[in-house]
């Protein structure tokens, strides 16, 4: 019995070794697809889109994908993500973001949300003109990835996933420094942010505290030194609109001349009339987005509110609405202040801040 037990399993290897091998499951091969990204803004005005670069659902996916990817940089230890995270707006905690040579940038990296409706260049200096032109720079810095466009040329088309990726996205897969660019452009121009409490207040959908509402009249209310019982905080000048900016640059009074350390737009223009201007942030999701100003000097928004309420300085550039009010500050009371940084955390995204579309791919 032992023996035909052992035969009949000789007999069952021997047909299971004869059956054909199973065939490779079919890959469907990359072709290009122009669909259109569809894009969500909300109640924001209708942006302008580049005409060279339209968002499509492939495109923005390649630029997803090359945003997270360590490959860009020179050892393969930071990607994009790595200086930009979501839960901070897309910004950086650190005061000054680390490369990978372990060196300090010179200036707190900016959050990146609602770049469609920037229509003044790109960095604190503006020095890019175009987002294209912004998302190659760092790639190239020796402070942060400290990597040639060549050399990320040449990794990325070693892999297949990237190949395919940029047939789909441009018609071929030819990979190369101008389409890693506008990819890189067509994923962060998909990042809008606007889904805020005070975008629901605008909507009819929600309703302000007493004490954000208190916050958000001073907030748009304009300084007056004569009345001070309806003096405002005068914000709306400066951070206004519907992405809460001007598409300015300013010196908003940080330091004296003499003690101007970073000459701002000046290094971007050559004009000294725009000596220590820096661009004018947006101030949705500004709760999440510290440390602030160009240099990352302020930790709170408390800090901010006190340096505009009492602690601008007197420069040869600063701009004249904010020098209108140095000589007595914005009058804000201890309770102001309070009212103010809480109307200020209404601009808060919870939905940008989580939204499953700008995460890692990976």
């Amino acid at each position: 019995m032992k023996n035909l037990y052992y035969l009949l399993a000789i007999a069952i290897l021997v047909i299971v070794a004869c059956q054909p091998d199973e065939p490779d499951p079919i890959v469907d091969p990359a072709v290009y697809d122009a669909t259109p990204y569809s894009l969500e803004y909300g109640n924001l005005p209708p942006p302008t889109i580049p005409g060279d670069n339209v968002l499509t659902k492939e495109g923005v996916k390649l630029g997803r994908m090359l945003f997270f990817e360590t490959k860009l940089s020179k050892d393969g230890s930071q990607s994009c993500s790595s200086c930009h995270r979501q839960k901070h707006g897309f910004s950086d905690s650190l005061k000054f973001s680390l490369g990978v040579e372990g060196l300090q940038g010179g200036r707190q990296a900016m959050p990146i949300f609602n770049m469609l409706w920037h229509t003044n260049e790109f960095f604190w200096d503006g020095r890019a003109h175009l987002l294209r032109d912004q998302a190659l720079l760092p790639i190239q810095d020796p402070l942060e990835m400290n990597e040639t466009l060549e050399n990320v040329v040449a990794k990325l088309t070693h892999e297949q996933d990237y190949t395919d990726q940029f047939i789909r996205s441009f018609g071929d897969s030819v990979i190369t420094s101008e389409r890693i660019s506008l990819a890189l452009e067509q994923f962060m121009n998909s990042i809008v942010s606007y889904q805020s409490k005070y975008d629901k207040v605008l909507a009819g959908e929600a309703t302000l505290t007493e004490s954000e509402e208190r916050g958000r009249e001073l907030y748009f209310a304009e300084y007056n030194p004569f009345f001070p019982l309806v003096s405002g905080a005068d914000c709306q000048h400066c951070h206004g609109g519907d992405n809460f900016e001007n598409d300015q640059y300013m010196n908003n009074g940080l330091d004296s001349d003499l003690d101007f350390d970073d000459f701002g737009r000046e290094k971007a223009t050559n004009d000294p009339a725009d000596r220590a201007k820096f661009k004018v942030p947006s101030l949705r999701n500004v709760e999440v987005t510290a440390p602030y100003m160009h240099d990352g000097r302020f930790q709170t928004l408390e800090e901010v509110i006190d340096h505009y309420n009492e602690g601008i300085q007197n420069s040869s550039t600063v701009d004249p609405a904010i020098e209108n009010t140095r000589q007595m500050g914005l009058l804000l009371t201890e309770q102001d202040k309070k009212d103010l940084v809480n109307f200020l955390k209404t601009l808060t995204d919870q939905s940008y801040l989580s939204n499953e579309k700008y995460k890692s791919p990976f």
